[in-house]
């Protein structure tokens, strides 16, 4: 197969219409930046082909064909097989949903002498030749037919996967058995092998599942299935008959729950009887409230004559005065005299405060004259910085000034140049200028922290006034409040007098706190022994009510004790009359219990006589629901016995299918095992490839190398070195390259030997990646690729973005890319 005109449209990167023309290109390469598009133009020609790309993982991903947003792809493939020419093209478009599908797809026999221009014209499918096929499923056979290849063998030979057949060379003999195998197509071999054993293992695994579950069905005999179907007619004719005796069970055991009623009420009645007892200390109840009364009353006469006294002390302690305003009285006469020695105090304050602000005002002036004389120098030295700086400039003049010539700024003749000043004037005065700047700035500074300590000072002599002021303004307001006391010894003597009469109220008022504690607890003693009455007569009521319906005598409310007495004796004469009455009933009820226990002995016996234990504590529904449940138990014990036993009928049967299927599945297993028939055709397809490498390979190297293995590995055979033998892994880039080469070429030839049709190999491409050699490998890999298109037999292409490999190449289709879409440019011949 020899690619002669490819022409793409909305396809992965190439959104507008492309045309890559190979005529005449026997030896080619896609040159371009990575990511521009160069492996693109090869998945071109296989989806036209195959429908699909290796690099898009199958069939499912058809959708990787259309460029971004676009709805439609079109690839049409233009080639050469066996001298026939033919066009295959697919069309892929996207649906309202999203979903993309192939729309149409044919390959079509183009005729003799067809003009290839008419192609120009679009890229419909009519009017190109002989239609071979017209869906994609019908594209698949009439390919490989036209191609002699199918899609698989086709990467392998015309389209080289990158790296895999330097991965051969240097494979480890399992992995490269392995290659083989996939290449070769031989795995199909070992899914046949393999889906045999898995056949026989999972018959085997089935057989012991069916052969367990045989044994644990031996019980399941016809025997059996009788046995259980004879308890099931037992079961049912045992639940008849307890439900006819559990009626009359019934109805014995209503006549004994009806007298033990009539036994338990007159039994009850004597229970209430008998609780009717005096109380022990009842009697004392009403002895003890009326002795607590008495205390309250006593408690509160304590507590009146106790207040009258500390209102007698309370009249004596008004009658003698205020302690607050005496207090408050000897209070300013202990401030005025404070006051007196602060006030002098504060007078010496002020004296001193005066001294300092006078001192500090007097340096602040000094520091101020000192600053005004700082500021003048400072003034005269930038005077002078501008006077230097006019010197300066007419001294810069004097250079161009030349005796008997015009002055260029006055315009008069020079009679005479004056010399040049020693130095710059305007240095001098900058460096004192500096000296000034920095004496005015040290004066300023000094000014102004002596000017902050005086206004400070100034400050505090301010507040030491005002307290002193304020101090004589209260010393007078409290001498005017001093007048006509009477001094502050006869102020104590009131106050000491006074402190007697408020100790004595005190005690007075303890007695009264006293006096109302001790009559609280007499009253809450009294209300205790009341409430103690009250509950001891609540409860002879609540025993009285016990027993009330028996029609007890009155009580007298006012005597408890004759009131209990009256009641327990009412109460034991009772209970004597109810003795007998309870012995008789008693007797009734043992009667009517033994004709209960007889017929339900009846009943027990029924399930005895039929093989099930007794049911033990069951009422009469339970009677019932336990001969039904045995009754159901049989029926599913039966219908299990009989399903077990179809069961064993069906597993006999799919033993023997198992069995079968695995003498089968082992034979041909056996027959397909690697280590037999596969190996066989591995070694025969190794000895092939090595044979036709090593041909291709001298052809490559000028005579050099031979190919040969050894026991799965390779090896080389140098001419050049008295026919050293060394690995492969001794070669240098180049030479692993033309090794890998004369493999991958053997290999395709191979392949085509292989093929179910006459495979047609006129073309190679190799997308390999060159930019990983260096110079001098990648001059020996050119060299290479040179020789193998020299020899005319198939066209030749490489994929590369390496320019110096690129430029040795006489025909380059360069590959670019911009925002929109990849365009492709031929260069050369």
């Amino acid at each position: 197969m020899r690619p002669l005109r490819l022409d793409m449209a909305g396809f992965t990167v190439f959104r507008d219409e492309t045309t890559v023309d190979f005529t005449d290109a026997d030896y080619f390469a896609l040159v371009g930046p990575t990511g521009s598009g160069k492996s693109t133009v090869l998945d071109g020609i296989c989806f036209a082909l195959y429908g699909t790309v290796p690099r898009w993982g199958g069939a499912r991903g058809i959708s990787n064909a259309l460029a971004p947003s676009a709805t439609e792809a079109r690839v049409r493939l233009v080639f050469e097989s066996a001298g026939s020419r033919y066009v295959a093209t697919r069309v892929v478009r996207r649906d309202g949903k999203g979903s993309v599908k192939t729309a149409g797809a044919a390959l079509q026999l183009m005729p003799p002498g067809f003009d290839v221009t008419r192609l120009d014209t679009g890229m419909s499918l009519d009017d190109l030749g002989d239609v071979l096929a017209g869906t994609p499923a019908e594209m698949d056979r009439a390919v490989a037919e036209a191609v002699g290849l199918p899609y698989e063998q086709f990467t392998s030979c015309v389209i080289l996967p990158q790296g895999q057949f330097a991965d051969f060379l240097h494979a480890k003999p399992a992995t490269r058995q392995q290659i083989l195998v996939n290449l070769l197509g031989l795995h199909v071999y070992e899914e046949v092998q393999s889906r045999a054993s898995a056949r026989a293992t999972d018959a085997e695994a089935k057989l012991t599942v069916v052969d367990q579950a045989l044994a644990g069905l031996t019980d399941a005999d016809d025997e059996a299935v009788a046995a259980a179907e004879a308890r099931l007619t037992a079961m049912r004719e045992l639940t008849a008959a307890v439900e006819e005796s559990v009626p009359r069970l019934k109805a014995v055991r209503d006549r004994e729950g009806e007298l033990a009623a009539v036994r338990d009420a007159v039994a009850a009645e004597l229970a209430a009887l008998s609780q009717v007892r005096t109380p022990a200390g009842s009697t004392k109840v009403a002895e003890a409230a009326t002795a607590a009364r008495t205390e309250a009353e006593q408690a509160a006469a304590g507590v009146r004559a106790a207040e009258e006294h500390e209102e007698k002390v309370r009249g004596e302690l008004a009658a003698a005065g205020d302690a607050g305003s005496l207090g408050l009285l000897l209070d300013r006469h202990v401030e005025y005299d404070r006051l007196v020695g602060q006030a002098e105090w504060f007078a010496g304050e002020v004296s001193v405060a005066e001294v300092e602000h006078k001192d500090a005002v007097a340096a602040a002036e000094l520091a101020r004259a000192a600053h005004l004389g700082a500021d003048q120098l400072l003034e005269q030295a930038r005077l002078e910085y501008a006077e230097a700086q006019t010197r300066d400039r007419a001294a810069a003049l004097r250079a161009h000034l030349t005796a008997g010539h015009e002055c260029p700024v006055c315009e008069q003749t020079v009679a005479t140049v004056p010399a040049m000043p020693a130095g710059s004037a305007v240095q001098a005065a900058e460096q004192q200028g500096k000296a000034a700047r920095a004496a005015a700035d040290v004066a300023g500074t000094a000014f102004k922290q002596r000017d902050a300590v005086a206004r400070e000072l100034e400050r505090g002599l301010d507040r030491k006034r005002a307290q002193y002021e304020h101090h004589k303004s209260r010393l007078a307001e409290v001498k005017a409040g001093l007048a006509g006391s009477p001094g502050q010894e006869a102020l104590r003597a009131r106050l000491a007098e006074l402190t007697k009469l408020q100790r004595k109220l005190d005690d007075a008022g303890a007695e009264v706190r006293a006096a109302r504690e001790a009559q609280r607890r007499a009253q809450t003693a009294a209300a205790q022994a009341e409430e103690r009455q009250r509950s001891a007569w609540r409860a002879f009521d609540v025993v009285r009510d016990g027993v009330a319906r028996f029609a007890p005598p009155p009580a007298d409310r006012d005597d408890l004790a004759g009131a209990w007495s009256t009641l327990v004796d009412w109460a034991q004469e009772s209970a004597r009359q109810r003795e007998q009455a309870r012995a008789e009933a008693a007797a009734a009820v043992e009667t009517a219990h033994a004709e209960t226990q007889r017929v339900r002995a009846e009943i027990v016996a029924l399930f005895t006589d039929a093989g099930l234990p007794a049911p033990s504590g069951a009422d009469d529904a339970g009677l019932i629901r336990a001969a039904a449940v045995a009754a159901e138990r049989a029926e599913a014990a039966w219908q299990r016995v009989s399903d077990r036993r179809e069961q064993a009928l069906a597993y006999a049967e799919q033993r023997a299918g198992l069995v079968r299927q695995s003498r089968v599945a082992k034979s041909l297993a056996g027959h397909l095992r690697a280590n037999n028939f596969e190996r066989w055709l591995l070694e025969e397809a190794l000895d092939l490839l090595v044979d036709g490498a090593s041909r291709i390979l001298r052809e490559l190297t000028g005579g050099q190398y031979d190919l040969e293995h050894d026991k799965g590995e390779f090896y080389v055979v140098d001419h050049h070195d008295a026919g050293l033998r060394r690995g492969v892994r001794t070669l240098s880039g180049g030479e692993t390259f033309q090794a890998s080469l004369s493999l991958a070429l053997a290999l395709s030839e191979q392949l085509a030997g292989m093929s179910t049709t006459a495979a047609s190999l006129e073309s190679i491409v190799l997308d390999e990646g060159f930019g990983t050699l260096d110079a001098t490998t990648l001059d020996v890999v050119a060299a290479t690729l040179e020789s193998l298109a020299a020899r005319g037999d198939r066209m030749v292409g490489v994929v590369t973005h390496v320019n110096a490999l690129a430029e040795r190449v006489p025909v380059r289709f360069e590959v670019h890319k911009d925002a929109r879409t990849a365009y492709v440019d031929r260069v050369g011949l």
